[in-house]
């Protein structure tokens, strides 16, 4: 008997509430529709910086609409059951809150877990125990400039998927690395999936798939997210349709 090729997946971020809450949650349920296999809520940020301008500009017309933490909850108690749920945010919007508190609210939610890029590994250790007790993960991230002694220490208790951050630099530029050495790295040390962001989208997302378990596709869908020209239906029909592109290409 043949075995069946493993499909790659798609995890899709999204600015969350942005433009506002139905909205959001309408498009997360496209996206899944579409073949999004995770959902990314990104929680709006003043300074984000992991992120390029066109997720940059998102988050500042977000806060200027009067975006809420709230906001992210009530969104994944509509979506979280139906789709894989993580909220990505930096980590004094989570502080803020309270780990232990918001953990809490991530659980009772369904959410998977949390991906805080500005949270040092070193750091991530102080809270990983209330993480682990409320069935989370915290996503490990990996680069092509980590040595494999420090690849082996960041992912060694990874759970959810690893992020591999295509290139040194933020989030919708078009630079590449090799990434080759890394993702063989990644592979021999760990059974976590591997998933690759920061550059994705339709022209580059079979490239950067390859030797991965999937893909993360954040400005592509978000500057759509930015185009006043569209109504809410024509944005959440052209995501979607990019998302199929995508999950395609990947496969």
């Amino acid at each position: 008997m043949t075995k069946s090729k493993q499909t790659k997946n798609l995890v899709a971020y999204i600015t969350a509430g942005f433009p506002d809450v139905n909205f959001s949650v309408d498009l997360a349920l496209a996206l899944k529709d579409a073949g999004a296999d995770t959902l990314e809520l990104g929680i709006a940020f003043s300074d984000p910086v992991a992120d390029g301008p066109i997720i940059e500009e998102a988050n500042l017309r977000s806060l200027q609409s009067g975006f809420r933490v709230q906001d992210v909850f009530d969104i994944s108690e509509k979506i979280a059951d139906k789709i894989d749920t993580y909220w990505m945010g930096y980590f004094n919007s989570f502080y803020h809150k309270g780990i232990e508190n918001i953990s809490k609210i991530a659980k009772k939610s369904s959410v998977k877990g949390f991906i805080i890029p500005d949270l040092p590994h070193e750091e991530t250790l102080i809270y990983r125990s209330t993480f682990t007790k409320n069935d989370l993960s915290l996503v490990s991230f990996v680069a092509p400039t980590d040595d494999e002694t420090r690849v082996k220490e960041v992912i060694k208790n990874s759970r959810g998927f690893i992020y591999l951050v295509a290139y040194a630099g933020i989030t919708g530029s078009g630079a590449s690395e090799d990434l080759s050495q890394i993702i063989k790295q990644v592979k021999e040390n760990s059974d976590t999936p591997l998933y690759v962001g920061f550059g994705v989208n339709e022209k580059t997302a079979k490239e950067k798939s390859k030797g991965v378990d999937g893909v993360i596709v954040g400005s592509a869908f978000v500057k759509v997210l930015l185009d006043d020209s569209l109504t809410h239906t024509q944005k959440i029909q052209k995501i979607s349709q990019i998302a199929k592109n995508i999950k395609e290409a990947i496969n």
